[in-house]
């Protein structure tokens, strides 16, 4: 962000300079300890304040707070796609380097024979020679159970202690197989979860679930949150309830989904989706037309707003980025609606200019 502002001279004056900047306006790492500060409900309020000017501009009614569109998707998170052949030998250079620094002398590091095998399996992988392959996979798997039976010989209690952390994850990514529940899918993020939406062109997406909250008329967003643990959409909706009203001041009266949210139900509001043919009115079926409105709102959040991935680090950065692209969405929102106004204010202007200069003719004339 601060790389950003310095090389473009429209951010310097959106913040308000009136000569071009040549140096950082702040520490990058100062960004990320305000951040930190704020949390998740100092951002939720930064997210009720754009709803709140929204509410003042008159660009949504109350009664369009009453009745929300909810969806969820998947913000990945910035990290390598996972295979066990790159993460056991992440593992064994992790391992390696705690090694070294508590001290600890090991028989071999495998250094290169390490490297050698990650490239081979690659390669193998690549060539679909999957029986060789898998021997690759159980030599770096041998490997790294010998690093750690190795420290686990020579290292005393102290270290062993400072270095449980790190065992214990080396240990994880040793015995766990294709078929585990609850995988480490990333050395550096262990939040990281393995999520599949059903999508063809990628099937499966490792970061967090979010869901979104748009008013079914106006399309501004009421609420964000991320889910971890992957949990049903259909238990998801109460969450998106409650932060809802907390950040409008209304309770949402209808909740419009899709068929990934049937089997639940709420007690201050109801739930509109089209397993519900037989009770659904005619009015029911005009607002469930509007319920495919959320998924562009979905897309300008990843492309436009830093939600297709995740750069912050464990959970509260999940839940930071979600709410902080929802912010900027709105305000972008409130900027699109705002601008027939201003189009207006500028058109009355100059047609009064042109008066004035019409009427400084026929004075001189």
């Amino acid at each position: 962000m601060c790389a950003r502002w310095l090389e473009n001279p429209y951010y310097q004056y959106f913040c308000g300079e009136v000569f071009f900047q040549i140096r950082l306006p702040c520490d990058p790492s100062s960004l990320t300890r305000y951040r930190k500060r704020l949390g998740e409900a100092g951002v939720e309020e930064l997210l009720a304040q754009t709803i709140e000017a929204a509410k003042r501009l008159k660009a949504v009614r109350r009664s369009d707070l009453k009745r929300v569109v909810v969806d969820s998707t998947v913000q990945e998170k910035d990290v390598a796609f996972p295979t066990d052949s790159r993460l056991r030998e992440v593992a064994r250079q992790k391992v390696v380097e705690a090694a070294k620094h508590e001290a600890i002398p090991l028989r071999q590091s495998y250094a290169r024979v390490g490297a050698k095998l990650a490239i081979k399996a690659g390669r193998y992988a690549h060539a679909k020679q999957f029986k060789r392959m898998r021997k690759v996979l159980r030599k770096q798997r041998t490997i790294l159970g010998r690093l750690l039976r190795d420290i686990g010989r020579k290292g005393s209690l102290e270290a062993l202690e400072r270095l449980a952390p790190t065992l214990l994850k080396a240990e994880r990514l040793r015995s766990q197989t294709p078929k585990d529940k609850n995988k480490l899918y990333a050395w550096h993020a262990p939040e990281v979860e393995c999520i599949g939406k059903g999508k063809a062109r990628q099937p499966y997406e490792f970061g967090v679930k979010v869901g979104i909250a748009i008013t079914a008329k106006r399309g501004l967003i009421v609420g964000a949150r991320s889910f971890p643990g992957n949990p049903y959409d259909g238990d998801t909706l109460a969450e998106h309830w409650e932060q809802t009203g907390i950040l409008t001041g209304v309770e949402p009266e209808q909740m419009i989904v899709d068929l990934g949210y049937r089997g639940r139900e709420l007690d201050g509001a109801r739930v509109l989706h089209k397993g519900k043919r037989k009770t659904l009115t005619s009015s029911d079926w005009r607002w469930l037309k509007r319920r495919q409105a959320v998924e562009p709102t979905i897309g300008h959040l990843k492309s436009e707003h830093r939600m297709r991935r995740c750069h912050l680090k464990g959970q509260l950065g999940d839940a930071l980025n979600a709410v902080l692209a929802a912010a900027g969405y709105n305000l972008r929102w409130l900027m699109r609606w705002l601008l027939p106004f201003y189009a207006w204010l500028m058109a009355l202007l100059m047609r009064r200019n042109d008066c004035q200069d019409d009427e400084a003719l026929l004075f001189q004339a």
